[in-house]
């Protein structure tokens, strides 16, 4: 079996060597680079599995370099920072990166969350993932949005978290059960990340159809609602 590839982007050596012992132990092929204009370049020449993206970079930051892959992919990203405060972990996910750890940080967590995070890549890759409601297509095999027929862009978590409410339609779900079904293994963000995309895909929703609808069940949480 082919070993899943593994990007690395830090620009300390040691942090990326660290990273690539103990990610080699763990049978993935690893490539490591140290400023944010190559990582974009990498990202796109190497096709990776997933990438461990730091944030503070030389020539691109990690935020900015998150936005750029972002336009063209939806390989998974762990961001990796010196900085733990809250704004920077809801902005990284906003922007649709899958994870978050701060340094320091324990080699073998960071192993567990990459293998996490492809886990879940490959469960949402896997055999037909299409939803269809009235003016309404979602394709996780293209991760392609339709309303009324016409292609919408939205970033990946904005539509990997509408495709979960549609799939589990009428059912309430709190921010912590969301968070955990979208964002996935042992995630520590803040809850008001998926107020922000229930938002913005409302914004991109409205006005589509009266059949059904995102819905806010005040002091509990959302749901995909059927109309009778």
């Amino acid at each position: 079996m082919r070993a899943d590839k593994i990007l690395v982007v830090d620009d300390d050596v040691n942090i990326c060597n660290l990273i690539r012992l103990y990610l080699e132990d763990e049978g993935f092929e690893v490539h490591c680079c140290h400023d944010g204009g190559t990582a974009v370049e990498d990202s796109i020449k190497l096709k990776p599995s997933a990438i461990i993206l730091d944030i503070m970079l030389p020539v691109m930051n990690g935020i900015d370099v998150l936005k750029e892959i972002r336009k063209t992919s939806t390989v998974p990203i762990i961001m990796l920072t010196a900085k733990g405060e809250t704004i920077d972990k809801v902005l990284g996910l906003e922007l649709g990166a899958d994870d978050y750890v701060v340094k320091p940080f324990e080699a073998k967590e960071l192993t567990a969350r990459v293998k996490a995070v492809l886990r879940r890549a490959d469960n949402m890759s896997s055999g037909s993932k299409e939803i269809d409601f009235p003016d309404l297509n979602i394709n996780l095999n293209t991760y392609e949005l339709k309303l009324g027929g016409k292609t919408v862009d939205v970033p990946p978590k904005e539509l990997e978290l509408l495709y979960f409410l549609c799939n589990h339609s009428n059912t309430v779900f709190t921010r912590d059960q969301l968070l955990d079904q979208v964002w996935g293994y042992d995630f520590f963000g803040d809850s008001r990340t998926v107020d922000v995309h229930i938002k913005r895909l409302r914004e991109k929703l409205e006005d589509y159809s009266d059949k059904w609808q995102l819905k806010t069940v005040w002091g509990v949480g959302y749901k995909f609602e059927i109309r009778q």
